[in-house]
């Protein structure tokens, strides 16, 4: 089991248009298909800024 899955179909592309628009802010060369040559330290620093925006949306959200 892949634990890589959207649970709401309708938020991947939603998902993966955060995902370009933060690395583009944050300077990370990321592009559609392969990344390999990324490290890990630069995606997982995208990811996490993706964990961290949707947090403070929630937040924001249900104050």
């Amino acid at each position: 089991m892949s634990s890589n899955r959207t649970n709401i179909p309708e938020a991947k592309e939603a998902l993966a248009k955060m995902k370009f628009e933060i690395a583009r802010e944050l300077g990370v060369n990321l592009k559609q298909g392969y990344n390999g040559d990324l490290s890990s330290k630069d995606n997982g620093y995208v990811g996490g800024y993706m964990v961290r925006k949707m947090i403070e949306d929630y937040q924001n959200a249900h104050k």
